[in-house]
């Protein structure tokens, strides 16, 4: 009975030891969340504003670019991922990979090559681990990423689309959306070459401006839409990365969290079936003083 306590007694200080690690990640992730939520809002609105100098371009002018125009018979597309360098974030890398693999399955479908680049350690070590080709990955960044990670990243990719042979027809994205502290969704999004009629923009930029305004283009057309290419792709992977930051924040705080609950409800259980083993023990040792105290009064009326 004494093992069985000092059993009980080792897995508590355990439990109690997790949990403390467990609480400290929480409030951690939890104090992250803000300056991530605050880099989303100061990112997003140049980011609209930018695809929306886009888009009037294109809308303006009969230009041909490779930014707005399909390819015929495109044959290639890349997907970029983002997910998460370190784990402990409940389903948020997972199901920013199942979407990624879903985009995946249907531009094959589609009779196109997909070639993955990816974003994360958690990415990477999916596609590793399976033995699944990447073409391009980058690391050390997830939680806390900055323009110039966004840069690195969009410069890579601009270079597959631009190049004459050996590139890719299309380029999407496949992050996660911040949406709120308990609500995060993977979404993905054809970056390249841009749909005019599924121009991603905020709410609250749609509510601001219905009417495109009228450009006169110095010196060119193309030539706005040439210095224009590399900034719009490099502000649309930077907001998706701080999207992706403040989601993988909230669910680490959601999942630390709910791990310290049920590692308080653990203690709880074991403390239980501690006290129910040291009483058990306490009862046993009476028994036995009774037991033995009898014996000696027998023994002793015996053999007077």
């Amino acid at each position: 009975m004494g093992a069985q306590l000092r059993v009980y007694k080792r897995r508590i200080r355990s439990v109690t030891a997790t949990k403390k690690i467990t609480k400290a990640m929480e409030m951690i992730s939890a104090s992250r969340i803000v300056k991530a939520q605050r880099a989303v809002a100061a990112s997003t609105p140049y980011a609209d504003e930018l695809t929306r100098a886009v888009t009037a371009v294109a809308t303006r002018s009969n230009a041909k670019h490779p930014l707005t125009t399909e390819k015929p018979g495109a044959s290639r597309a890349a997907v970029l991922l983002i997910t998460a360098d370190r784990g402990l974030a409940g389903g948020y890398s997972t199901n920013a990979i199942k979407q990624a693999a879903a985009l995946s399955a249907q531009l094959r479908e589609e009779g196109k090559d997909v070639v993955t680049y990816i974003v994360g350690r958690k990415g990477v070590s999916y596609y590793n681990f399976r033995e699944l080709e990447v073409t391009g990955s980058w690391t050390g960044f997830s939680d806390k990423p900055t323009y110039g990670d966004a840069k690195a990243v969009a410069s890579d990719l601009i270079e597959a689309f631009v190049a004459e042979t050996g590139g890719v027809d299309e380029l999407h994205l496949v992050s996660t959306k911040f949406e709120s502290m308990l609500t995060q969704t993977a979404v993905t999004a054809r970056l390249l070459p841009l749909k005019l009629d599924e121009v991603q923009l905020s709410d609250e930029s749609k509510a601001k401006h219905e009417i495109f305004p009228l450009y006169d283009f110095e010196p060119s057309a193309e030539g706005v839409l040439d210095a224009l290419l590399p900034r719009y792709v490099e502000s649309r992977i930077y907001n998706a990365l701080l999207q992706s930051a403040a989601s993988e924040h909230a669910a680490r705080r959601r999942a630390m969290k709910s791990a310290t609950d049920n590692a308080g409800e653990l203690i709880k259980s074991l403390t239980r079936l501690a006290n129910s083993a040291r009483q058990a023990e306490i009862t046993q040792e009476i028994s036995e003083i009774v037991g033995g105290a009898n014996a000696l009064a027998d023994a002793s009326a015996g053999s007077e």
